[in-house]
């Protein structure tokens, strides 16, 4: 009897204890029912028409702050494509749109997203959030504030892509790429196609944030500029200083930046004209780099060693052969000289601006400490050291290849 007791009771305690976890999905949130933003643009609001407040977040409009414009790119269940356009519009237009675009108004970016809430009968969510676009005015002001809402938000990965607009960013939000009706799917490809290729480094919102908060580096993000309405031109890089982008690079000296902090695969190819051979065009395959940091007189001299495998690509002039030893390594002298053309104007531009892409800081901050700790006591006091930096440059250039027309 005193047995039976015993096991009806331990049985009752194991359901009740199994009831805790079969509670079911009590709070569950169907996907359907869930507003996924998978793009944002931001640009600032014309002057011209600023917009009255809808007074979601707050009461009167007394803040006396410029206000921002938000386009976000919501996924509309069922109609995201796993494929290529079948010839419908991706961004506007057409009965089955695979999103939705709404353009919402705020003073900050929080308050933007609670009015696009207002607006929307599903709450939003940034889990899906791969693409944020700032124009170029919103860029040129302080983003500590924009960057302080996403980085606090869980919900943003740090793998997103933050890109850097030529004109207003919403632009980028409607174009019509032939082969992804998602433009911010088509955007992301691009980016991720470009970083495999060698055309452009692995620069997430994450490794932005991340160079920013370092005393001895500032930030970049990928510049872009659009080109009639289908397809996008990563213009170059769009780099910082004091929380500001300051100026941005051209699309070749994207390979140089790239080649200086040895980042591979190589990806760009130079087209120069050689006093003997006439045009050549010489593709970059890998690149390597090692800096060594001197403190000569007080001040810190940094000495580039950069080597380059290359290939020879293209070679115009067909009345000179590029057929022996002796004219690969002339070629390779002028290559040579071409590049480092190119590595000294990305240097003069950054130093110019206080804006260290590259890390010397950091590399004087590990090497020299000392030298460091006594000198540097905040980031500006390091861009301002930049400036003046003495930078100095080996490239060594090696053509492993010229074609079968050449052998």
């Amino acid at each position: 009897m005193i047995f039976r007791f015993r096991r009806q009771l331990s049985l009752w305690l194991a359901l009740s204890m199994l009831s805790i976890v079969l509670t079911g999905c009590w709070d569950q949130l169907e996907i359907e029912d869930r507003a996924l933003v998978l793009g944002l643009a931001i640009d600032q609001a014309p002057e011209d028409s600023q917009p009255k407040s809808d007074q979601v977040t707050h009461i009167k409009d007394n803040l006396n702050l410029p206000m921002i414009r938000v386009t976000a790119q919501i996924a509309v269940p069922g109609r995201v494509p796993l494929g290529p356009s079948n010839g419908e519009s991706g961004g506007s237009g057409g009965s089955q749109n695979p999103v939705w675009v709404v353009q919402v108004y705020g003073y900050t970016l929080d308050d933007a997203m609670n009015n696009l809430e207002q607006q929307i009968s599903d709450p939003r969510y940034l889990i899906h959030l791969r693409v944020l676009i700032i124009s170029e005015e919103i860029a040129r002001t302080n983003l500590g504030d924009l960057n302080d809402y996403l980085r606090r938000n869980p919900e943003v990965r740090r793998r997103t892509w933050m890109l850097v607009s030529e004109g207003e960013a919403s632009q980028f939000m409607d174009v019509n790429p032939p082969l992804q009706r998602v433009p911010t799917l088509y955007i992301l490809s691009m980016m991720e196609k470009a970083v495999e290729s060698g055309k452009f480094p692995a620069d997430y919102i994450g490794v932005f944030w991340s160079s920013e908060s370092k005393w001895g580096e500032n930030g970049f993000l990928p510049y872009i500029s659009r080109r009639n309405k289908e397809n996008i031109l990563i213009k170059g890089l769009a780099y910082f200083s004091d929380g500001k982008m300051v100026g941005a690079t051209v699309p070749i000296e994207i390979g140089a930046f790239m080649a200086m902090r040895g980042i591979d695969p190589g990806g760009y190819s130079i087209l120069f004209k050689s006093e003997t051979y006439g045009p050549v065009m010489i593709m970059v395959n890998k690149r390597f780099s090692r800096i060594k940091v001197h403190i000569v007189d007080g001040k810190p001299q940094i000495t580039y060693h950069i080597a380059l495998d290359t290939g020879l690509d293209e070679h115009v002039n067909t009345n000179v052969s590029v057929n022996s030893t002796q004219k690969l390594e002339d070629l390779e002298g002028e290559f040579r000289k071409g590049a480092l053309k190119i590595f000294q104007s990305v240097i003069d531009k950054t130093r110019q601006k206080q804006s260290d892409i590259f890390g010397l800081g950091e590399h004087v901050r590990a090497h020299a400490p000392a030298f460091w700790n006594s000198r540097i006591h905040s980031k500006s006091d390091w861009e301002q050291l930049y400036s003046s930096l003495t930078i100095h440059l080996d490239v060594d250039v090696a053509i492993r290849r010229v074609g079968l027309k050449e052998r």
